[in-house]
């Protein structure tokens, strides 16, 4: 018998997530380490140099890069296993991966491994979402595909204090342990998906109406089939799966169609934008900025794990207030603040520093810049506020937001390609970031600033607001004709409506006259178009 707690089944599914947080700290709490920088030398002048700045720019990137063609084989891998089975194969994916890391002999193997590793992260980062937003009831629905991002702060934390424990060892066993360790969440997700429900819209397109009611029923009201909000459900996914019955088979040519390509951009751009925040950046190389910032051994570990901390922390407020909140707001809020500390930064290390000594800090080539007394102190603080203006913004919403865009028949493949994109730029940033504090220094500060502040000016004008409205009412928005042609409602005239939707799912709203009442909305507003989400008559 499945389990039919959505929050269990939340928790079991966002362990996905959960190894990328792993691989994170696992390079980031490591590179800085002698073990690791003896045992993967590349300086002919110092026995424990460590591999070159593009070579472990490379390394970084592998996984990334994995992670950009998981995310994009996903999409198939999902439509034809269903969303489960296609978690589970990544869980398998990241023990092989795992495998190999943990017994590198040299920088190409490594680079294998977690190649390996990012196939898996690829396709659990893409289809987790799609997994938890079909099953989630449209109130919970934030905050459950948010703890996804949740998930991933926690394995960054948990991974570094691991890595940092084992950072004591002497010798190889220092790194090899914690690469090791990785594959002990995705036995958890193997197993635990097995007692698991698959997506109630999935199964719906294999016309397995009954084993879609009945996971409706178990998620939504506890096994009862007859429950009003329940039938609402089962009825608007069956008049979607008609109307796409009338469409031909998917690809992701569909997506750039006219009537889905504004949507295509927003989801994409979602991601995109998410990377360009610079975190993953602060991730994988705030040793270096701590460094600069005149931090070396213990200190230098120990201040890079408080944001971890802070990350962890900061992500739960957005997990118990995003569905309210809306993600508009949300996104808007952490751009403008991440904006503000990056350049900042920009500015102390500018005005107060100067250039390292030929070779860099500590004979860290990355950091190129110096900078001392109170100013350092205020990098250090600077870069911790960013963090926290992340995680509770675009760290959780840029997961949440991608699969509540799409329609049902593309729904897997669209989101698959905005994770792609994800993952493509933080391939190309994971890569181009150790060259950068290189040559540009704290001129990288601001490039990241700038593309904050252009993120916010996007979202204002293009991206609605989602909050509180089920998947199939998503889709009016994008297609309603009193908006511009193939955008729909204007983004700005959007607004949350989680307390309507919170009413219909407690009983508290007549379901049948509120389901009238949206046809006729559609009804009215809509001659020409076939309407996706009305009942069907009769």
């Amino acid at each position: 018998m499945a389990i039919g707690n959505i929050y269990f089944i939340a928790a079991i599914a966002v362990i996905g997530g959960g190894l990328f947080g792993f691989d994170i700290s696992s390079m980031s709490a490591i590179i800085n380490t002698d073990q690791y920088k003896c045992y993967f030398n590349q300086d002919p002048t110092d026995p424990c140099g460590g591999p070159r700045p593009a070579v472990q720019g490379g390394v970084v990137a592998a996984m990334p890069g994995g992670s950009w063609l998981g995310a994009l084989i996903s999409g198939f891998l999902s439509d034809i296993l269903g969303r489960k089975l296609a978690i589970v194969v990544g869980g398998c994916i990241w023990i092989v991966g795992s495998i190999i890391s943990a017994a590198a002999q040299n920088l190409p193997m490594l680079a294998v491994g977690r190649i390996i590793n990012g196939l898996c992260v690829g396709i659990c980062s893409a289809q987790v979402p799609v997994y938890i937003s079909e099953l989630a009831p449209p109130s919970k629905r934030g905050r459950l595909v948010g703890a996804q991002q949740w998930a991933i702060t926690w394995g960054i934390m948990i991974m570094f204090y691991i890595s940092y424990g084992t950072s004591h060892l002497a010798g190889a066993a220092s790194f090899r342990i914690p690469w090791a360790l990785q594959m002990v969440p995705a036995l958890g997700l193997i197993l635990g998906l097995m007692f698991m429900p698959e997506s109630p819209r999935w199964l719906a397109r294999r016309d397995r109406w009954e084993e879609a009611h009945e996971i409706l029923a178990l998620v939504h009201a506890k096994g009862n089939k007859d429950d009003p909000f329940v039938l609402r459900e089962l009825e608007e996914i069956k008049d979607m799966c008609e109307f796409e019955r009338r469409n031909a088979d998917v690809t992701y040519l569909e997506l750039f169609k006219p009537n889905m390509i504004n949507r295509t951009h927003i989801g994409i751009f979602t991601q995109v934008w998410s990377q360009l925040t610079g975190m993953n950046v602060m991730m994988y190389y705030i040793g270096y900025v701590f460094t600069m910032a005149g931090l070396s051994g213990n200190n230098l570990l120990l201040s890079s794990s408080i944001q971890y901390v802070i990350n962890v922390a900061m992500t739960v407020p957005a997990l118990l207030f995003v569905d309210r909140w809306g993600r508009r707001p949300t996104l808007l809020v952490g751009a403008a603040l991440m904006a503000t500390w990056l350049f900042a930064n920009a500015g102390i290390l500018a005005a107060h520093g100067h250039p390292a000594p030929p070779g860099g800090v500590d004979g860290t080539p990355e950091a190129s810049w110096e900078v001392t007394g109170p100013a350092s102190k205020a990098v250090i603080a600077c870069s911790y506020l960013f963090v926290a203006s992340y995680a509770p913004t675009w760290g959780p919403v840029s997961w949440i937001y991608p699969p509540e865009l799409y329609p049902l028949r593309v729904r897997g493949k669209a989101v698959a390609l905005a994770t792609s994109s994800n993952w493509a730029f933080n391939f190309a940033l994971a890569y181009f970031v150790p060259p950068s504090f290189v040559n540009i220094q704290w001129r990288t500060y601001i490039l990241f600033a700038v593309f904050c502040v252009a993120m916010f000016i996007h979202v204002f004008f293009m991206f609605p607001e989602t909050a509180g409205k089920t998947l199939e009412e998503v889709e009016a928005l994008f297609t309603d004709p009193a908006g511009p042609k193939y955008i729909g409602t204007p983004a700005w005239k959007t607004h949350v409506s989680t307390r309507e939707v919170l009413a219909q799912e407690k009983g508290l709203v007549d379901v049948e006259k509120a389901k009238v009442g949206y046809s006729t909305h559609h009804d009215s507003s809509s001659e020409n178009r076939v309407s996706v989400d009305a009942p069907k008559q009769g």
